[in-house]
This record gives structure tokens, sequence and C-alpha cells, in this order.
């Protein structure tokens, strides 16, 4: 072997050691993987409720309910709510990302132009007239740059910028629904404590007429002055009762205020709700599948993995070479006089290549993280799922159980009502004492408040089905880019 052969044989060596000590992304791998909708079984759960093809809320669910005022307080809320300005700055600012990761992926042109003065020494490289003198020294110059992008880095972290600027879009439409069911909820109670008003005033009006009989009865010797007393401390519990009912109407009246992004002034306006009936209830046959492009919250998250998924795609990619093209165009010259001179152009390319060797750990680190970020991420797909038919089937069973309790209710009403009429008619003619009456009025009053709070919980319950179902929220906007993101993050169409 002669020494020419040595020295190739030794830098092959010295090439493969290198390349053997290359930072290395093996073994390092995400653990986790998304739930299928598929699999989780919730027909027999479901069975309670009716269902029918394409019975998905429809995106004004709201109108549902008939009342003018309540559309007029949502489309205010929607306007005006300082949750949904944060919604809206988040969006604008996965927005701005996109920008950014789209303008890192493209190649750059730019010009600079400088000047500077100097005195040239006398013993460097420059010799006279140059060298000792005090010249004005220029340049302008165009210079282009370009990543190649072999290993698909910019992309990868271009597509992480787009899933996380869908998932804002998507999580501001989950704020939409939100501040929609909250404002639906907060006006179903304030239709609720009307009726516990009403309530209070009709059991106010009945123990002013019964005291005004215990006074009658008084007076013909029938009955004493405690059964008076009784009467009357009735009758101030029953204005007591008012009271506390027209404080909660208040405070009902502030929160959709707030709600609705205004003063409290905004609320003296509001009178009693008008809602109507509840709508029937029907579950789209097609859950729980399709309630997986149905659920903002859902579909943000199954987005969120999409972008871990490119940060890992992004963070393997630095383990391998990176290869930059620069090129320059201008003029250079010592003295200004000369700058645009055919003589003083400068015109020069060139590539370079980087490798990471020893790094310290650090890019292993930094996959790692990434590999637990998408580990978290579907994780939390994995649960948003799971609560979500966990929502539906709650008030699948809500509603059944309402049905049931409300049938037994109109029952035991209808009874108490008859035996308060009798008791009152006995206590009238003398055959029955007060106490008779108070302890029929009691069962009385439980059962109307009984029913109010049934209707309220009723009509709440719709909101709740609506919510659970996604309130209208029609699927994922468009994927503008040309990456499958799927194929990235291993999240199931």
């Amino acid at each position: 072997m002669n020494a020419r052969s040595g020295r190739a044989a030794l830098a092959v060596l010295a090439c493969a050691g290198l390349l053997a000590a290359c930072a290395s992304a093996d073994g390092l791998l995400p653990g986790s993987r998304p739930a299928d909708p598929a699999a989780l079984v919730a027909r027999d759960s479901l069975a309670a409720m009716p269902a029918q093809p394409g019975a998905w809320p429809a995106s004004d669910w709201w109108k549902t309910y008939g009342d003018p005022q309540l559309d007029a307080l949502i489309a205010q809320s929607l306007a005006g709510s300082p949750t949904l300005a944060v919604a809206r700055a988040r969006m604008e600012q996965a927005d701005a990302h996109v920008a950014a990761a789209d303008a890192a992926s493209r190649s750059t042109l730019g010009v600079a132009a400088g000047m500077d003065r100097q005195r040239y020494t006398e013993n460097g490289i420059y010799p006279p007239p140059i060298a000792g003198a005090t010249l004005s020294s220029g340049q302008l110059a165009a210079g282009f740059s370009h990543d190649f992008d072999f290993w698909g880095r910019q992309r990868a972290v271009l597509e992480a910028a787009l899933s996380r600027a869908r998932a804002a879009a998507i999580e501001g439409e989950a704020a939409k629904l939100s501040l929609a069911a909250a404002v639906v909820r907060a006006y179903v109670e304030l239709d609720h404590q009307y009726a516990l008003l009403e309530v209070a005033e009709d059991l106010l009006k009945q123990r002013e007429q019964v005291r005004a009989l215990t006074e009658s009865r008084v007076g013909a010797g029938l009955e004493t002055r405690v059964e008076l007393r009784q009467s009357s401390s009735s009758v101030f519990a029953a204005r007591t009762d008012v009271a506390a009912a027209r404080e909660r109407i208040a405070l009902m009246k502030d929160e959709l205020a707030a709600l609705a992004g205004q003063g409290p002034d905004r609320g003296l306006a509001i009178a009693r709700p008008r809602l109507g009936e509840r709508p029937s209830a029907t579950l789209p046959a097609s859950l729980p599948a399709d309630l997986l492009g149905r659920r903002p919250d859902i579909l943000a998250q199954r987005l969120r993995v999409e972008a871990a998924g490119g940060d890992i795609a992004a963070a393997r990619a630095g383990f391998y070479p990176n290869v930059d093209l620069t090129a320059f165009l201008g003029v250079q010259s010592v003295g200004l006089g000369q700058l645009l001179q055919g003589g003083s152009r400068i015109l020069g390319a060139g590539t370079a290549f980087s490798l990471p060797i020893f790094d310290g750990g650090r890019l292993r680190a930094n996959l790692a993280a990434r590999n637990a970020d998408q580990n978290l991420a579907v994780e939390q797909y994995n649960a948003t799922l799971v609560q979500a038919l966990r929502e539906v089937a709650d008030q699948v069973n809500g509603w059944h159980w309402l049905d049931v309790q409300s049938g037994e209710q109109r029952h035991a009403q209808a009874e108490a009502e008859e035996a308060y009429r009798l008791a009152l008619l006995r206590y009238r003619e003398g055959l029955s004492s007060y106490l008779t009456v108070l302890s029929v009025e009691s069962q009385v009053l439980a059962q109307r408040r009984l029913a109010a709070d049934l209707r309220a919980r009723r009509l709440a319950a719709t909101v709740g089905l609506v919510r659970a179902l996604g309130g209208g929220f029609q699927g994922e906007p468009a994927r503008p880019s040309n990456i499958d993101p799927y194929r990235i993050s291993g999240v199931p169409r």
C-alpha cells in the first residue's frame, strides 16, 4: 500500500467514525395512540331516545325556543363578548405564526448598502496610493439564500402552524357554543325564577285570604288569637318569599347583561321570558362515529395532536444534514467615485453544509420533549372524546328520567291541590283546624315549586343535549396544505 492509498483509507475511516458518532434519534417514538370512536360502544346507553339520520342541531338552535328576546340577547353576546374577543385574538396570533412559518420556508432576496470612511495603514496589504490615505468605501449588493429543506423540517413546522391555526379557529367556534349555551341556561333560569315568583305571589294571595277568613272566625268566637297570629306570620313569610324571588330575578338579569358584554342597566330592559315548550328530542343515527367531526372541542384537540406530530417531524429533521445556497451580486469600491464603474462589480455564490455530530444530547432531548407533547395531546384527545360521549349519554338519561318525574309530579300536584281545596272548605265550615290547612298547604307549595323546577330542568336539558351534540358545528375547515397531517400524527381520519 502506497502513501496515497494509506491517506485515502484513513480519510474513509475518519468519515465513517464521524458519521457513526452523529446524533441519532433511534429509540425515540411517541407512545400514546388516539382512541377509535367506533370502539367506544354507546348503543344501549343511548337507546332511551329515538334516533334518526341527520338529526344534528341547527347552527341557530336557540331559535327553537321561540323567544325573540332570547335571540336578541344571543346576537348581542356573540357580537360583544370579551370571551370571544380573546378567542379572536388567539386566532390572529395563530395566523401570524403560520405566516412566519411560511416565510421561513421560502427563499429570501434582499438588498444591502453600506459606506464607511477610514485611514488605511501604510503597512498593510494595500499599496499606495491607498496605503496611508483616508478614503471612503461603499458597497451595494443584492443577496439570495435558499434552504433546500431536503428532510422536510420547514414543511413540518409550517404544517404544525397550520394545524394550530385551524385548532384556534375551531376553538373560537367552541367558545361561541359555550357562550350561547351559557346565555340560554341563564335565560332559562330567569324564566324559572319568574315561575317561582308566580308561585310565591299565588301563595301570598291564598294566605291573605286565609288570614281574612281567620279574622272572621276569631270575631265569631270560632278561633283564638293564636290561629290569627299564625295566619299573620304565614303572610309575612310569603312576602319574604316574594322579595327573595325578586332578588334572584334581578341577579339573573345582571348575569345576562354581563354575558352580553353590557353593563347592568342592560338587564333592566329584560322582560319576563316567553319560552315555548321544549323542542322534541332526537339523536342523530350516526353516533358516536360522526361526533368526532361535530364537536368543536374534539376536532380542535385532534388538530393539536396533528400539530404535535409536525413538531416531531421537525425535531427529527434536525438530526440530518442541512444544505443552504447563498449568492450575491453588486458593486464595491474603495473611493465612492468608482462605485458604479464596471470594474467595481462583485459576484459570488456558495453552499453551506452542516451535520450535527456531538451536541451534548440537545437534539435527543428536544425530540423526547416533542414526543411527550404529542403523548399529552393524544391523551387529552382521548379524554375529550370519552367525555363527549359521556355528556351525550348523561343528557339522554336525564331527559328520560325527567319525563318520568314530570308525569309523577303532575299526579302528585293534582292530588295536593284537591286536598288543599277540601281542607280549606272544611276549615271554612269549622270541620277542621288551621293546622290542617297549613299542613296541606305546605304540600301544595312543594308541588308547585317542583313543577317549576322540573320545567326549568327540561328546558335546560335541551341546552345540554344541543351542546353535547356540538351545537350545529359543521365540521373541519378545508386543509390548505398539501401535507397529510394524519400520516404525521397517526390520528384516524
